[in-house]
């Protein structure tokens, strides 16, 4: 199957192609020729809506921005591996920095829940957890530049409680009017440094150098160029990390997995009283149902991120398929998944005040990711796996599963007794909602 064949993420036939490929196909050697596609395992291309269906670059040209190049060979060129290795961990770390604030947000957490999808997309279809960095190539550049400009604004905030607080003891005073004139011009000066840091290029080093930034945006404002040149690197990161298809990712995702787990959380948080059978008996089928759902809702999010169509949260059987597949993998994927998430309701015990949510929101983000990846590799191992496994496989680590659920929906019950949301905290699912403590 060559390169431009595969088609973009927009194409209807696409889809077939996808769904070949997430194991509900008749046929396993097409399956493994679809994952063997360089527009599947090359990472920015068949991976990156971007790029999908486009030529790879030619020979000698710079990858396309975000794009992380392929791993130089140790052997020949170890610092140069070190080097690329340096970059993906400083991308990665850059990722979990902006996610954990884009978490603490409301309404923007639904990026960071695209951006993990996007994610979760990548590694399924190409089954390698390098993949699932997405925008590795930029990452470090847009980390330094949310680390420099919350340095900062840190200096402005910290000098606007000064005169806060000398408005409180000497209001109207000389110190109360010397703060206040230090705040506007602390903003102001901070702002001017941060517009040239950005001009500068936006590295780490960028925003602890202010004269030479300044006289970098002076010469470019005399040669007519700042605007062209900001402009244009702007359109470049927005068409790179494509932020609103990021948005609505998320939003679908959220949707698709909030539509499975609505109902029979409301069953489960039926019970308000023990000597009404009838509410006992709801929750129990509540807990029953959820035990269901969360065994399926994971992968189907997973095919999800992958084919990026509503339609495939109503695709169980396809999600049956490949648990006959690979049994093992996705039981490990689904432990590591529900067993990570639990400890994060201990984080909620208190009402974290506003402020006090960034704290938490790289807990939550530190945990969830790479149970996604899991679930993501867990999707592409059974996908790619050309037989069912046989009974004495399938149904000893069913059997093992079904009571592990049955745990977790056990102890997700009792969470609202130590959850300062109440019975709020039985619908937030965080392993697989929003990454966030409210």
């Amino acid at each position: 199957m060559p390169h431009d064949a595969w088609p973009r993420r927009s194409d209807p036939g696409r889809s077939g192609q996808r769904g070949m490929l997430l194991g509900d196909g008749p046929d396993s050697a097409e399956i493994l020729d679809v994952i063997r596609t360089d527009a599947i395992v090359k990472a920015g291309e068949g991976c990156d809506p971007a790029n999908a269906g486009t030529a790879p670059p030619a020979a000698g040209s710079p990858p396309p921005f975000g794009t992380l190049p392929p791993c130089p060979s140790p052997l020949r060129h170890p610092l140069r591996a070190l080097g690329w290795l340096l970059t993906l961990f400083t991308g990665l770390t850059s990722l979990l920095l902006i996610l954990a604030i884009l978490a603490a947000i409301p309404i923007l957490n639904l990026l960071a829940l695209g951006t993990m999808l996007e994610a979760e997309g990548r590694v399924v279809l190409s089954g390698r957890l390098r993949d699932g960095v997405p925008f590795a190539g930029a990452l470090p550049r847009l980390g330094a530049i949310v680390v420099g400009t919350w340095l900062w604004m840190l200096v402005v905030r910290l000098v606007t409680q000064a005169a806060a607080d000398a408005s409180l003891i000497d209001p109207g005073g000389p110190t109360a009017r010397a703060w206040n004139a230090a705040r506007l011009v602390t903003a102001i000066v901070v702002g001017l440094h941060l517009l040239a840091a950005y001009s500068a290029g936006g590295s780490l080093l960028a925003f602890f150098r202010p004269f030479r930034n300044a006289r970098l945006l002076l010469a470019a404002i005399r040669s007519g160029t700042a605007w062209q040149s900001s402009a244009a690197a702007l359109e470049q990161v927005v068409d790179a990390i494509q932020p609103v298809r990021l948005f609505s990712l998320g939003l679908r995702g959220y949707l698709g997995a909030f539509l499975w787990l609505v109902a029979p959380t409301l069953l489960l948080s039926a019970l308000r009283d023990t000597t009404k059978p009838g509410g006992v008996l709801l929750a129990l089928l509540g807990g029953i149902l959820l035990t269901v759902v969360l065994s399926w809702v994971p992968f189907l999010q997973a095919r999800f991120a992958a084919q990026q169509r509503m339609a495939v949260f109503g695709e169980v059987g396809a999600v049956r398929d490949l648990w006959g597949r690979a049994p093992i993998e996705m039981l490990l994927a689904l432990a590591i998944l529900y067993g990570l998430a639990l400890p994060l309701y201990l984080f909620k015990i208190v009402a974290a005040p506003r402020d006090a949510v960034l704290f938490l929101t790289p807990i939550f983000i530190l945990t969830i990711y790479p149970a996604r990846l899991a679930v993501a590799w867990a999707t592409h191992r059974a996908a790619v796996r050309q037989a069912r496994q046989t009974l004495l496989i399938r149904w000893p680590v069913t059997a093992i599963l079904m009571p592990l659920l049955l745990f977790y929906v056990f102890l997700l019950f009792f969470t609202p007794a130590i959850d300062a949301l109440g019975r709020r905290a039985l619908f937030d699912h965080h392993a697989l909602l929003l990454p966030t403590p409210f």
